[in-house]
C-alpha cells in the first residue's frame, strides 16, 4: 500500500478514474505482458487512481489467480503514481478473499461489487458490506448498483459502522437518490461518478457535487476523455456540449444496440487504436464487422475534436 486512506479518498473527490480492461491471448487467456503495456501506455495521461479488475476490466469474468496477478502488475507498474484500486465481490466470503488478495499485493483500496444475483433488503446489504470492510485494512468504496443499492439510510449505517468506508460510486444515475444522500452524508465519504459512459451525465453529476467519474473511453481515446474532463471543470461548455453531441452520444447509441457493449466496445475500441486486448469472454460478445467500422469513423472522429 503506497497511499494512506486519506489520500486515497482525496484521489477519488477529484480528477479522472481509469478503469483498464483485461487483457486476454488469442485463447482466452489472461495476458500479463500485453496488460503490463496498457498500464504503462496509460501512466502518461493524467488520472486520479486506476481501478483495476473492475466491470470494464472483466471483473465477473476473472479467476481469483488471474486477479491476484492483475493486481500485482498494476502495483509494480504504477503503485505510488496514483492508487491501484482492485474490485472484490461475488459473495462476501469471496469477497474478502479478494480484499486480502489486493492488500498482500499492494493494492490501496477495493472497489465492493454489489453481492451476486440474489435480491436483497437492506439490511442485508449493509450486513454484506460491513462484513468486507472490517475483513481489511484497505478503504473501501461500496458500488451502489443493480441488487445492491443502498437507500440514503443504508449508506448512514454503513458509514457509521465502518470507518474504512471512504467513497460511494453511484451506479444508478438516480440523481434525487444520490443527491439525499450526498446533502446528508457531506464529506464523511467522496462520490464518483460510475454509471456506463458516465461522460453522458457527468454535467448533472457536477451539479450535485459529484466531480469525478469513471471513464471507460479512456481506454481507447484517454487524449479526448482527459480533455473533455477538464473541459467540464473549467466551464468550458461549449466544448463539453460539442463533443456530447458528436462523440458520446453516438457512442452511446452504438452502445445500447447490445446488451454488454458497454464492456466489448471498449476493448474493441483499444484495438483500433493500436493496444488490443482480446476478446471479451462470455456471456459478452464482440461487435461485428459493420459496428467496428462506426466505432472506428468515431474515433477518428474524436481525434478531430
Amino acid at each position: 500500500m503506497n497511499f494512506s486512506r486519506d489520500a486515497l479518498k482525496a484521489s477519488i473527490t477529484d480528477g479522472l478514474l481509469s478503469f483498464p480492461v483485461t487483457d486476454f491471448d488469442a485463447h482466452g487467456q489472461f495476458d500479463a505482458e500485453s496488460y503490463r503495456r496498457r498500464l504503462a501506455w496509460l501512466k502518461d495521461y493524467d488520472v486520479s487512481a486506476l481501478f483495476v479488475a473492475g466491470g470494464t476490466g472483466e471483473f465477473f469474468n476473472l479467476t481469483l489467480d488471474e486477479y491476484r496477478e492483475i493486481v500485482t502488475i498494476a502495483v509494480e507498474v504504477l503503485g505510488g503514481h496514483v492508487p491501484i484500486i482492485a474490485s472484490a465481490g461475488q459473495s462476501a466470503e469471496l469477497a474478502k478473499a479478494h480484499a486480502k488478495a489486493a492488500q498482500d499485493a499492494g493494492a490501496d483500496g477495493i472497489l465492493l461489487m454489489p453481492p451476486y444475483l440474489t435480491e436483497c433488503p437492506q439490511a442485508g446489504i449493509v450486513e454484506y458490506a460491513a462484513s468486507v470492510c472490517e475483513s481489511t485494512e484497505l478503504g473501501v468504496i461500496y458500488y451502489n448498483r443493480a441488487n445492491g443499492v443502498l437507500d440514503v439510510n443504508g449508506v448512514k449505517a454503513l458509514a457509521e459502522r465502518c470507518p474504512n468506508l471512504v467513497g460511494l460510486k453511484d451506479g444508478k444515475g438516480d440523481m434525487q437518490s444520490l443527491n439525499i444522500t450526498i446533502k446528508t452524508l457531506g464529506e464523511r465519504l467522496a462520490y464518483v461518478g460510475g454509471v456506463p459512459t458516465a461522460e453522458i451525465i457527468a454535467e448533472a453529476y457536477l451539479a450535485i457535487g459529484v466531480s469525478t467519474y469513471s471513464s471507460a473511453v479512456f481506454n481507447f481515446v484517454p487524449a479526448l476523455a482527459v480533455k473533455f474532463y477538464q473541459a467540464l471543470r473549467e466551464g468550458d461548455h461549449d466544448f463539453v456540449r460539442r463533443v456530447t453531441q458528436e462523440f458520446f452520444i453516438p457512442f452511446v447509441t452504438l452502445r445500447d444496440t447490445t446488451k454488454g457493449y458497454a464492456v466489448s466496445l471498449i476493448k474493441a475500441g483499444a484495438g483500433l487504436v493500436g493496444y488490443p486486448a482480446g476478446d471479451v469472454r462470455a456471456p459478452l460478445v464482440m461487435p461485428s464487422a459493420q459496428e467496428l467500422e462506426t466505432l472506428k469513423r468515431l474515433i477518428e472522429h474524436a481525434e478531430r475534436l
